[in-house]
């Protein structure tokens, strides 16, 4: 970075860069570089899942809930997306979300075990709040 405050060198490098540092578990300073990244190329979806997975990694629950929406936004049927936002909504305590896009997601893929195990554990969680209430 020069004096500026912005990172060196343009979207890419940002990006890479942010991949670096979500890979060494620095989810925290790689959000920081996507968010950059993200408000230069908004419509860029590799962006925009890297920006939700360090938000999400970085435990900013609702800012990867808002940038997976973002995903689903520009393409209803990423699965990915979906499952995302679902566990993001999860661990937000949103579990009537978490559970509609994470069933959205297993009937997109239901080749993918972990988006049918995130469903049933939302699920039972959904009711054992039941329950208590």
């Amino acid at each position: 970075m020069v004096g500026t405050g912005r990172p060196d060198g343009g979207v890419y490098e940002w990006y890479q860069r942010g991949l670096q540092l979500l890979g060494d578990g620095h989810p925290d300073a790689a959000a920081t570089l996507f968010t950059r990244a993200a408000d230069a190329e908004p419509a860029s979806r590799s962006v925009l899942e890297a920006l939700a997975r360090a938000q999400y990694d970085a435990g900013r629950y609702r800012a990867a809930m808002d940038s997976f929406t973002r995903l689903i936004d520009l393409n209803p049927t990423d699965d990915y997306a979906q499952f995302g936002l679902g566990l993001a909504a999860s661990r937000a305590g949103e579990l009537g979300l978490a559970a509609e896009h994470l069933a959205l997601a297993v009937a997109m893929r239901p080749d993918q075990t972990q988006y049918a195990r995130a469903l049933r554990g939302v699920r039972a969680r959904r009711g054992t709040a039941e329950e208590l209430s």
